[in-house]
């Protein structure tokens, strides 16, 4: 097994596809080139221009091919995606974004929440920087909850709604009004990022991240971190606060709503472990998950695939097999439900 030194750094070289945003609208391509780290196989690395800085990413396969766009989880990375998508078919296009302030993507200008609506923007402007008009998409976690309506295939990696009774107004409120003092208080504070040596930092991630191999952790840090002369720190915006924090949470009926107008082709994977059993291993209220489940059944009926697999939350990095095969044969069904951004 490679050194921790090496498992976080990466043995590679890392060249740049970078795209920037003209005048017109239309992206500019002005480099590109492949890189190689680990299970990742060969890949390029992406920049995207957006009013704040940029968008990071990372494609593999021909961008002649059908787009698959990846979202990673809640503080993770597009590192995510790393060794699922070499085991996925080589005849689509994937890229991999890192959500703002996470990864190698900018932070939000200061004053700027880090709202679901703002990462649903970001899809957007992904896409249309891309060119892409129609795309499936892959989410994990909170990245399936995100960019749902502008696909063709939607693809849920162990992902579930949050739901707020119509009559918990308030808690929303509170939510927001915590997310908003939490961001002015780190931006008051103007200290420094913590600096912390590279097996202190993989030892911690994976002390609060108990689902996620060594190896996976290691490679989440890799691309979540910067290395400087006396260890590493965090790239993550250090407002990016509880995950709750950043939500619009929905009632039952919203959602159904938002159901009724999806026009993907929905596949869930469930992990046998996943969300309800590892993020919330004191809640055993599971009704939320099933809910779901019967909605996009009774609702899209020969649309919607259900699968359940064995492993956690992070199946797709630990154990990525158990994945791809399903993930494979709904990519490559004939079926199209037309949807344009």
């Amino acid at each position: 097994m490679p050194s921790l030194t090496g498992r976080l750094e990466g043995a590679v070289s890392r060249n740049l596809l970078h795209v920037a945003s003209q005048d017109s609208g239309s992206p500019k391509l002005e480099k590109q080139a492949l890189g190689v780290w680990g299970h990742a196989g060969q890949f390029s690395e992406l920049k995207l221009a957006v009013p704040w800085g940029h968008i990071a990413a990372k494609a593999w396969g021909s961008q002649q091919g059908p787009p698959v766009l990846c979202l990673h989880g809640w503080l993770d990375n597009a590192n995510s995606f790393d060794r699922l998508i070499p085991l996925l078919s080589k005849d689509f296009h994937y890229v991999a974004m890192d959500f703002g302030g996470h990864g190698l993507s900018s932070h939000y200008s200061p004053g700027l929440p880090y709202y679901h609506q703002n990462f649903v923007s970001e899809v957007r402007r992904v896409a249309a920087a891309l060119k892409w008009s129609r795309f499936s998409l892959i989410g994990h976690s909170f990245g399936g909850l995100v960019g749902g309506m502008m696909v063709d295939k939607l693809i849920l990696l162990d992902a579930t709604p949050f739901f707020l009774d119509t009559n918990e107004i308030e808690n929303l409120l509170t939510y927001k009004r915590r997310n908003t003092e939490h961001t002015l208080q780190v931006e008051a504070s103007k200290k420094p990022s913590k600096v912390v040596s590279q097996e202190a930092m993989l030892q911690g991630f994976l002390k609060n991240n108990s689902h996620v191999g060594e190896e996976c952790g290691a490679l989440l840090l890799q691309r979540g971190t910067t290395q400087v002369a006396t260890g590493l720190v965090l790239n993550r915006d250090r407002r990016i606060a509880k995950i709750e924090h950043c939500l619009d949470f929905v009632s039952k009926e919203l959602f159904e709503h938002y159901i009724r107008k999806l026009q993907a082709r929905v596949l869930l994977i469930k992990a046998t472990q996943g969300y309800h059993d590892v993020r919330r291993e004191n809640d055993a209220n599971t009704e939320p998950m099933l809910f779901k489940i019967g909605m996009l059944r009774a609702v899209l009926k020969e649309r919607f695939q259900f699968v359940e697999v064995t492993g956690n939350h992070y199946v797709h990095m630990n154990q990525p097999q158990l994945v791809a095969s399903v993930i494979n044969s709904f990519l490559q069904s004939k079926e199209r439900i037309p949807a344009q951004l």
